[in-house]
């Protein structure tokens, strides 16, 4: 009978125990000295080796000769524990066997010492779904059971716990385990196995197991299933998977408003075999990774599992958003997702009209969607991108003409034919006729009479020459305005201060503090104490400490500027960046 490679692989003793090495040494010395607790707590997530470590120390405290902590696995005890043929090992699963009857059945077996081995040991699994009552009864023996009693309860739900159960066992918590360690068992396991295994598909089955080792086992056998190779390409069909390439293939959709294409993507994803909720939570993990890259850049590394390539394509995605763009975004999709688990819900609706609205964040009226517009216009600001041209003003018409009452005149409104030149005027036979009068012709102008010659002139005296024109003065260029964006990171600095010199920290409350075009740090202050006291060597470095822990970047003596001003204003040949924010709001809108 074909047995599943998770159980096959079961490790059986603590060497073998991948990624819990902070529990594996204490159970090993316990071992080794034969300092058994009567009542342990394993507790962690699934699949991180809780049961695997209580079948193991069942194994331990029954073992007639251990091996540097570990079972032996050769002598009658540990053989008849591997073997099953042993009645002092029960295990039972407490999510079926709940109920107070069933530990009072264990109560009732206590009592008698075991018929073949050192102590009897119960293994109770999922022990947080036991009622109020079944924990009632086991309280008293769990506190003080007989000698020849080791109790090992297992839990994935720690919290759910009494704690007057917790405060009577000795308490190991199982951290989830890390992916290079998934990775280095998987590849162990596909050797042994005779299963080629590429590396790229490897690193997917480890992040798809998020830290359970049961997890990624069963996904490598289940792609292995057909015989082939398993590769990056086999893991993506079997799985459902799209990978980090399609992800950063659709934030960039985003990122180009291409609409088009983020509608192509979720009609792919429906079309195929694909589950469009895997397609949902990659995209919110790939959220999630930009986040911490575009937060934490320097000790990015310390919590993402990528490859350099990786690593340099996910730097290039989140330099496209700002933070408060990237929270907006990771709130939408997570309010999607939770609409899609909704009965009766469409998922590709859902997701459609959710990837339209993070391309396009003027259909946002949340608060986040106008935060995140805001520090779009600071960057665009920062970036010194220029305000949109005003429109140019409509034409003038000319206006209309009105009489001395205030309305237009007669036929005002209607087109006048020109005259015609057949017309003929119609004259009364009474009228009396008018004698026309040549027009008048002004009279041409008298010759003036004949003048004597005249004698010529003397000779002119030699003109003096003409000074040269002065230049007119040219007027000063003016002075390049400076631009001041104010520091939203100055409140925790100060609070930050304010524990190293509370009183320099007071009088930088009431002071203003921006950044320059050097990213500088410009402190404008009103009296020279605050200066005085903030330039005393040891509080002047303690100052720079606190600003680079809350702006996220050093911050030494050449960054920081001092620049008095008179109380509450800003210097006078600057323009702060909220103004210029808010009139580049009024244009865009």
């Amino acid at each position: 009978m074909h047995q599943a490679l998770y159980r096959k692989w079961r490790p059986t003793d603590f060497d073998s125990v991948c990624g819990q090495e902070h529990i594996t040494d204490i159970l090993k010395y316990e071992t080794e000295r034969g300092l058994f607790c009567h009542a342990y707590l394993f507790c962690g997530s699934r699949g991180t080796g809780k049961t695997t470590c209580a079948k193991i120390l069942s194994r331990a405290v029954n073992c007639e000769s251990p091996v540097n902590g570990n079972p032996c696995g050769e002598c009658a005890s540990c053989r008849a524990i591997l073997d099953g043929t042993t009645t002092d090992v029960l295990e039972m699963d407490a999510a079926s066997n709940n109920k107070v009857d069933d530990i009072r059945t264990i109560l009732d077996e206590v009592v008698y010492t075991p018929s073949n081995v050192k102590k009897r040991v119960y293994i109770i699994d999922e022990v947080h779904m036991l009622t109020t009552s079944a924990f009632n009864a086991l309280l008293k023996t769990l506190e003080e059971p007989p000698e020849h009693v080791v109790f090992i309860l297992a839990t994935t739900e720690m919290q759910k716990l009494p704690a007057t159960v917790i405060s009577r066992c000795q308490r190991f918590d199982f951290r989830r385990i890390a992916t290079p360690v998934l990775v280095s068992r998987l590849k162990y396991i596909a050797k042994e196995e005779n299963i080629t295994l590429t590396d790229d598909a490897a690193l997917m089955l480890a992040r798809l197991a998020t830290g359970g080792m049961r997890d990624a086992i069963s996904l490598f056998e289940l792609c292995a299933a057909a015989g082939r190779e398993v590769n990056a390409a086999a893991v993506s069909e079997t799985i459902g998977v799209r990978g980090r390439e399609a992800m950063s293939e659709t934030v960039r959709a985003i990122t180009s408003k291409n609409c088009a294409r983020l509608f192509e993507i979720v009609a792919e994803i429906d079309a195929s075999a694909s589950d469009l909720g895997v397609f949902w939570q990659e995209l919110i993990e790939y959220y999630r990774d930009m986040l911490v890259m575009k937060t934490a850049r320097a000790s990015a590394s310390k919590y993402l599992d990528l490859t350099d390539s990786e690593s340099e394509r996910l730097a290039a995605d989140s330099a496209a958003f700002t933070r408060e763009m990237l929270s907006y975004h990771c709130r939408l999709l997570d309010d999607a997702y939770s609409s899609m688990q909704r009965p009766g819900a469409s998922r590709r609706t859902v997701a459609e009209l959710t990837l339209v609205r993070l391309a396009d964040e003027k259909l946002g009226t949340t608060p986040e969607a106008l935060l995140a517009r805001i520090s779009a216009l600071e960057a665009k600001i920062a970036m010194g991108i220029p305000a949109a041209p005003a429109p140019a003003p409509a034409p003038q018409t000319e206006a209309p003409v009105f009489d001395d009452f205030g309305e237009p005149p007669p036929f005002a409104d209607y087109d006048i034919p020109p005259a015609d030149d057949d017309f003929v005027p119609y004259v009364p036979e009474d009228a009396v006729p008018v004698k026309k009068q040549a027009p008048k012709v002004a009279p041409a102008p008298a010759r003036a009479p004949a003048q004597a010659p005249t004698p010529s002139p003397a000779p002119a005296a030699r003109p003096q020459p003409r000074p040269a024109p002065t230049p007119a003065p040219v007027a000063p260029a003016p002075k390049k305005e400076r631009i001041l964006r104010p520091i939203k990171q100055w409140a925790e600095i100060l609070e930050s201060y304010e524990s190293t010199a509370p009183m320099i920290s007071a009088l930088l409350n009431t002071e203003n503090a921006y950044f320059d075009e050097s990213d500088r740090i410009v402190i404008c202050y009103s009296q020279s104490l605050t200066k005085t006291m903030l330039s005393l060597p040891d509080k002047f470095k303690a100052f720079c400490s606190a600003a680079s822990v809350a702006l996220d970047r050093p911050i030494s003596e050449k960054d920081i500027v001092f620049e008095l001003v008179k109380k509450g204003e800003a210097p006078t040949d600057a323009k702060i960046l909220a103004d210029e924010l808010e009139a580049l709001a009024e244009e865009n809108n």
